[in-house]
């Protein structure tokens, strides 16, 4: 009896015999990793947008209240999208007191705020981040101290202070009491700190001054920190209620917020399509200032500089 010596391929079929088209695909698997990763970034995805809800949806509200009649303001249940826009609302809103002056006045204060901070911040921040000298290290713990005092502990002072140089009711004490940050110091010297020194030694052999230095080469390496700090300001003193409040006595220094909040008093305090469309008018020069350094916030954010 003869044996017939039959050749097999690789996977047990004869070496003439084709391969079926299944055979030759590989079937995907899906590991456990694979599994754990799409889960986190599904979760991930849900937690974010459950964290973003919770952040847009005052401004959404207030925007379409802004947009209603008064009449569906105080419907019950609520109601989103109004039956028709109603944009004489931020015309009432603007005619209800000297908001011209509130606007001009908040602008003066924050930009005037700003510039001085600026003006403080930066050199301190140099000194503190490239200059050795004695009672450094506890000059700066004063610093960081004073980011844990509460802004009460020092308004009763302030107060007495402007009162008894007979400065209330003017813009020096809502410009002049804010001229330093702690913060802003503490935040450009950690960015400076990230400059390497190589930068700044090339900088002395081209004969450089340290004023040079600075303003040449530190500060425009921590654009993306200081346009941070810019707007963390700017959004600090357009927004501030209590202070413009107890220093001034008149309208004519009153800031923006000031004037929104006097929006309670119309129609005894129910027009709520008008107060709303205030601050509408209040939150909108923030969020495109906002929108203008995001990319710089961003880039401050994940700065490590060149070391």
């Amino acid at each position: 009896m003869n044996r017939l010596n039959v050749r097999t391929g690789p996977v047990g079929l004869p070496a003439s015999a084709p391969l079926s088209r299944s055979a030759s695909h590989t079937v995907p698997v899906i590991t456990v990793s694979a599994l754990r990763n799409a889960a986190s970034k599904t979760f991930d995805v849900i937690l974010l947008s459950l964290v973003s809800l919770v952040f847009v949806f005052p401004f959404a509200w207030m925007a379409t209240t802004a947009l209603k009649s008064l009449q569906e303001t105080l419907v019950f249940p609520p109601i989103w999208i109004p039956e028709r826009l109603h944009w004489e609302n931020f015309l009432e809103a603007w005619k209800s007191g000297p908001f011209p002056t509130y606007l001009r006045n908040s602008v003066m204060v924050a930009v005037s705020v700003l510039l001085l901070q600026l003006v403080t911040i930066i050199p301190a921040a140099y000194a503190f981040a490239r200059f050795r000298f004695p009672g450094k290290r506890a000059l700066f713990g004063l610093v960081l101290a004073s980011l844990m005092m509460p802004s009460q502990i020092t308004f009763v002072p302030v107060y007495v202070l402007m009162s008894r140089l007979g400065l209330m009711d003017t813009f020096v004490p809502l410009v002049v009491p804010f001229a330093a940050s702690a913060f802003g110091i503490f935040l450009m010297r950690q960015a400076f700190m990230q400059v390497p020194d190589e930068t700044a030694e090339a900088a002395r052999l081209d004969n450089a001054g340290e004023w040079t230095t600075m303003w040449r080469i530190f500060v425009p390496m921590a654009k993306p920190m200081l346009a941070t700090f810019a707007l963390f300001s700017l959004i600090a003193h357009w927004n501030d209620y209590f202070w413009p409040l107890v220093m001034t006595d008149s309208d004519r220094l009153r800031t923006l917020a000031v004037g929104i909040a006097r929006l309670k008093d119309i129609e005894g305090g129910n027009a709520w399509q008008v107060i709303m469309a205030g601050n509408v008018m209040l939150v909108l020069p923030i969020l495109a200032a906002f929108f203008a350094a995001r990319r710089h916030i961003v880039r401050a954010f994940t700065y490590t500089g060149l070391k």
